[in-house]
């Protein structure tokens, strides 16, 4: 009957063969006069590249939501190695689901001598990592061109390509994206593969856009739990700033894929999925101020002279005024004479100067890094207990990794309590740090 023949229609399937190819297919009845089928005919084609694509679009998805949630309590009480190694753990993840590939780095720029600093390396040599790299379109490499230029740069074939220098052993190809925040470039994120002319434009445009979500992730964790910002709506306002331009790119280029996919509503609700994340991130940066920014449990703090600490000599050198003064007030309350310095050239002199029983120092100021201060105290004193601060950051000059294999007496990880740097500086005195007492024992009963 005409209801029968209506009914029977094209059918779409989709199948995969072996573990990279898939395949999708429409089988349609071909019907004579009297309504009988008398052929089937399929056409069936390779959807590989749309379904890898498909993959990308949901790896980007996960990647983004996960690499820029800012789990403010639980980052706040990390410190510095902690944080990276979290941030280092999720991109390698995720660079091996979003792009398929386990050979990559991640460098910053550092604006004070635009030197592109290693962060992240995966996969590459010792003599990769060693290469000393500056944001200049001539002689530093493709990584120093993209910095320099902000365009990305996909190398077919590094032997044929003047610009590349040593990366992956056996290395044939490469992409290198530019790390872009707001206006500025801060990084670059390259991947190399041992196989010639292994990416393509796909892979460029999905390695830029997974490139922002690594910018934004690396500097948002450097200002969650920041001694740069003292007042709680300031933080929010410029980590959202910061981060405003980057995230409209990202919805801009999404729509942009929508555009592409009309009809296809699979495809469009995952992009759409990474619309609703932009949104949870911005949401998220709105409350990212609601962490301390000082030192916790200072406003409470009585104090009073401490023979430990009386006459004692202590340089608090950090260029957060709040951090700088609270410290200091903390330590002259138990009767410590204190210097005070804003910048690390100011540390340094003062070191010089005096002869110090104690030095408590930020590792990222002006002039001097804190692994310099250290060096300086060591010259002046081999002796003198040096106590480094710091909030989450890539730490460029590795400050305290490099101070703690040459003695650093402790580390203190912004925000902390008045009660903790109380008690490392009483262990760099010579003293016992102090102790809750304990409860008392429970009275046993008397017998009837």
């Amino acid at each position: 009957s005409d209801d029968e023949t209506a009914r029977i229609r094209s059918k779409k399937f989709g199948f995969q063969v072996g573990s990279d190819s898939y395949y999708e297919m429409i089988v349609s009845p071909v019907i004579d006069d009297d309504g009988e089928i008398r052929q089937v005919v399929a056409v069936v084609w390779d959807a590989s590249s749309g379904r890898r694509l498909q993959q990308k679009i949901d790896a980007i998805d996960s990647a983004g939501s996960e690499l820029c949630r800012l789990e403010v309590e639980r980052i706040s009480k990390m410190n510095v190695a902690d944080r990276l190694r979290i941030l280092e753990e999720k991109t390698i993840r995720f660079v091996h689901d979003l792009l398929h590939f386990d050979h990559f780095c991640v460098r910053l720029l550092n604006r004070k001598n635009n030197k592109l600093e290693l962060v992240i390396a995966v996969g590459l040599p010792e003599e990769a990592k060693e290469v000393d790299l500056y944001a200049q379109p001539e002689g530093n490499g493709i990584s120093g061109y993209v910095a320099a230029t902000g365009r990305s740069y996909i190398c077919h074939d590094v032997e044929k390509d003047p610009r590349y220098v040593i990366g992956l052993d056996h290395a044939k190809s490469s992409l290198t994206v530019p790390l872009r925040l707001h206006d500025k470039i801060i990084g670059i994120f390259n991947i190399e593969s041992q196989t010639p002319g292994q990416f393509n434009e796909d892979d460029r445009q999905f390695a830029e856009i997974f490139g922002r979500y690594i910018a934004m992730a690396l500097n948002t964790l450097d200002l969650l739990v920041t001694e740069r910002v003292n007042t709680t709506g300031l933080l929010a306002e410029n980590v959202g700033n910061l981060i405003a331009v980057p995230l409209n790119d990202i919805v801009t280029e999404t729509r942009g894929l929508m555009d592409q996919y009309i009809g296809d509503e699979d495809m469009r609700s995952r992009l759409g999925k990474i619309l609703d994340n932009v949104e949870d991130i911005r949401h998220s940066v709105a409350h990212a101020g609601d962490a301390p920014k000082t030192v916790l449990g200072a406003g409470e703090d009585a104090g009073q002279t401490d023979p430990l600490f009386t006459d004692k000599q202590v340089l608090v050198a950090d260029d957060e005024q709040t951090i700088r003064d609270t410290v200091a007030e903390v330590l002259r309350k138990r009767g410590a004479k204190v210097f005070v310095a804003k910048d690390g050239a100011e540390a340094v002199k003062v070191i010089d100067q005096n002869t110090l029983d104690l030095i408590v120092s930020d590792i990222k100021m002006p002039h001097r890094n804190g692994y310099e201060i250290f060096a300086a105290a060591r010259r002046r004193d081999a002796t003198v207990p040096v106590i480094l601060m710091t909030a989450f950051g890539y730490d460029p000059a590795h400050s305290v990794v490099r101070a703690s294999q040459e003695g650093l007496q402790a580390v203190l990880f912004k925000p902390f309590k008045a009660d903790d740097m109380l008690d490392e500086i009483r262990k760099a005195l010579g003293g016992e740090p102090t102790q809750a007492p304990a409860d008392p024992p429970p009275a046993e009963k008397n017998a009837d």
